[in-house]
C-alpha cells in the first residue's frame, strides 16, 4: 500500500460500490486482459449485477469464470478518493436479477451476477502536490 492509500473493511468499500454508477469488469480474451467498462447494481448479498447481450463475446468470454470488477471515484482536482475491486466468478442468468432488481432483463439480455469471492480497497488522499 502506498503512503497516500488506506486500505478500506469490506463492508466500507462494498457501501461505496452500492453509490457508484459505473465500473469496470476486467476479464481475459484468448488469454489476453480485456476491460469493458459497465453500468451496475449491487445486490444486497454484496454481488455485482450487470447486463449482458444473450450469446455476445463478452458473455461467452465471462460466463463461469473468475473475474475482477473495479469501481472508483476519484477527484481530478487533488487526486482524492476511493477505489474498491471484487474479485468472484460470473454466474449468467435469463431471469431476474435478484433480490434488489424485481424485473427480468429485456429480451435478448442476461444478467450476469459478480458473487464476491475477495473484496478490496483502499481510500486515497489528496495529493500534497499537483501532478504534471
Amino acid at each position: 500500500m502506498t503512503p497516500d492509500a488506506t486500505p478500506l473493511e469490506e463492508r466500507q468499500c462494498l457501501r461505496l460500490l452500492a453509490g457508484a454508477p459505473v465500473g469496470r469488469v476486467v476479464y481475459t480474451v484468448g488469454a489476453l486482459p480485456a476491460v469493458l467498462p459497465t453500468r451496475y447494481q449491487l445486490d444486497d448479498d454484496g454481488s455485482v449485477l450487470l447486463r449482458a447481450t444473450a450469446g455476445s463475446e463478452f458473455l461467452r468470454a465471462v460466463a463461469g469464470v473468475l473475474v475482477a470488477f473495479q469501481a472508483d471515484e476519484i477527484s481530478a482536482a487533488d487526486g482524492s478518493g476511493w477505489s474498491v475491486t471484487v474479485l468472484g466468478t460470473a454466474e449468467t442468468t435469463g431471469e431476474g436479477a435478484g433480490t434488489r432488481a424485481a424485473a427480468a432483463p429485456p429480451a435478448g439480455q442476461v444478467t450476469i451476477r459478480i458473487r464476491p469471492e475477495w473484496v478490496t480497497g483502499r481510500r486515497l488522499t489528496a495529493a500534497l502536490t499537483p501532478h504534471t
